[in-house]
């Protein structure tokens, strides 16, 4: 922005009329001469502000980053004068309750530089390569293309967003590296909450689960189970970005009861293959992954009778979209196997072992549904505070209502103490290797209470922002998104009542029998 020519009031006042029309916000001067004519809400609204300073006016109607779009920052012709240079930041923000505590001057034993260089690293991804294109892709349900997903592989975004395990080795051996410049020996779990909340603060959670939710919870499966081979093979496809995966556990018979499902692997009468057959539902990113982490019947009813592979888009497997609440951008689908064939390699493990790893791989995905979560939640509370803070009605700021500020006292209160809670596991987490049992059970009660607070902090943040709270676009798209994830992130990966079940059947697994009141 330093070579943009300074553009000084008087000249500004000079471009007023139809055809000729300058507009200032936020320091930038605006040439919408040609735009006016296509502005949403007609020309005349432009025409009445023409060759004055709109910011105030602009950020009553508009966010921020509707100015970072490529069409919009192609119409600024200078800077006003005293304005100085626009500055671009990614570091710790200083508004209330926009950080994590630890990062934004609270003494934490858990963040260092290296966390800090890490958010400031993927924050700068979402605000260059994500943000503009967010809210025309979730509103018009675009799934990623191949260079998007691409780009988040080659970045270190989603490698950043994996967790330790066996992957790292292949990564570091094929040049991938973490955003921020951490390095393997110091990644921790700490580093991939921070990954996690930054791309869930984006709000719009369609987008953001397009942006890899189903490829994070299959392809450390890949990784964890699949042989040799297949890691070699297709999970180093799935690193580079070449391929795209997705979990197919979930059946329209067989939700949180995992044991229920119904779809079957039989060996082929070659004995090479399996021959999978049955319908599995509500499969995120279903529509366009190339690889189906698939669990099927292949004995008896029960648990002990689920085997894990990993099924091929090819003859035999079709999907279908399946419009939820949110974005189709998510690709949710319908998965049907008609007579699918599966190189008896692809088996993961042992017949029969399915069951155990799909509760194993549980445990990073419901730690990861809270920190999406959790991202969200203080993406919606920061807005509900600049918004508080910008908003004026009846003559008075709406933060200088007490109503407000009690609200965002509830909300804020609740978000820490979960926020606090997260870290307690997360420490837990990077002390236990691998992610066995014993983590099963606090990591459910976190999501369960994660899920809890958003809804509190939904109905706080939608009152604060009215009309724009439940509206999808605009000022509060953010708090609407929210809105429509807390009840799925309250479903799946197991429902609120599974995981509450879940934590008190562990707790008193370990209750002394000799106890008394």
């Amino acid at each position: 922005m330093s070579q943009l020519k300074v553009v000084t009031n008087e000249e500004l006042a000079k471009h007023n009329k139809p055809g000729d029309l300058w507009l200032a916000v936020n320091g930038d001067v605006y040439d919408v001469s040609k735009f006016a004519p296509l502005h949403p809400g007609g020309a005349k609204v432009l025409e009445h502000l023409g060759g004055h300073d709109v910011t105030t006016e602009f950020f009553e109607l508009h966010r921020k980053s509707v100015l970072d779009k490529d069409r919009y920052r192609k119409l600024v012709v200078g800077r006003l004068a005293g304005a100085g240079e626009r500055k671009v930041s990614y570091g710790v923000s200083d508004i209330p309750f926009a950080e994590i505590p630890g990062l934004q001057g609270q003494h934490s034993p858990f963040y260092n530089d290296s966390h800090k260089n890490l958010l400031a690293a993927v924050r700068a991804f979402v605000e260059v390569e994500l943000m503009p294109i967010a809210a025309d892709a979730d509103m018009n349900g675009t799934y990623p293309d191949a260079e998007l997903k691409k780009k988040q592989c080659t970045s270190g975004v989603m490698l950043s967003r994996m967790g330790r395990g066996p992957w790292l080795e292949h990564a570091k051996e094929m040049g991938l590296t973490f955003p921020g410049g951490v390095t393997f020996e110091e990644y921790d779990y700490f580093h991939e909450m921070i990954a996690h909340q930054e791309i869930s603060r984006i709000g719009l959670p369609g987008f953001i689960d397009s942006l890899g939710t189903g490829y994070l919870i299959s392809c450390p499966a890949v990784f964890n189970f699949a042989s040799d081979e297949i890691k070699r093979t297709v999970g180093r496809e799935l690193l580079a970005g070449d391929k795209w995966s997705a979990l197919s556990l979930s059946e329209p018979f067989a939700g949180s009861d995992v044991a229920g499902m119904r779809a079957t692997a039989i060996p082929s009468a070659d004995g090479e293959h399996f021959v999978v057959n049955g319908v599995k539902k509500w499969i995120t990113e279903g529509m366009y992954a190339d690889y189906f982490v698939t669990a099927a019947r292949t004995g008896d009813a029960g648990a002990k009778g689920i085997s894990m592979m990993l099924v091929n888009r090819e003859h035999g497997l079709e999907t279908k979209q399946l419009k939820t609440t949110y974005s189709v951008a998510a690709g949710t689908a319908l998965v049907i196997y008609d007579d699918a064939k599966v190189p008896k390699s692809n088996l993961f493990g042992k017949l029969g072992d399915g069951f155990k790893m799909i509760m194993y791989n549980f445990n990073h995905e419901r730690w990861m549904i809270a920190n999406n979560l959790i991202g969200q939640v203080r993406a919606a509370l920061t807005d509900a505070f600049l918004w508080a803070r910008q908003r004026k009605i009846f003559g008075k700021q709406l933060i200088d209502q007490p109503v407000i500020r009690a609200k965002l006292a509830a909300s804020a209160a609740a978000l820490e103490s979960v926020q606090a809670f997260n870290e307690a596991i997360t420490y837990d987490m990077s002390k236990s290797s691998p992610l066995g049992t014993r983590l099963a059970g606090p990591i459910a009660m976190l999501k369960l209470q994660t899920t809890r607070m958003a809804w509190d902090v939904v109905d706080n943040t939608v009152q604060i922002l009215g009309g724009r709270g439940i509206t999808r676009t605009g000022m509060g798209a953010k708090v609407e998104g929210l809105k429509n994830f807390a009840k799925y992130a309250a479903v799946y990966g197991g429902s609120e009542e599974i995981m509450a079940d879940l934590a008190i059947k562990q707790a008193l697994s370990k209750f002394p029998t000799e106890a008394k009141l």
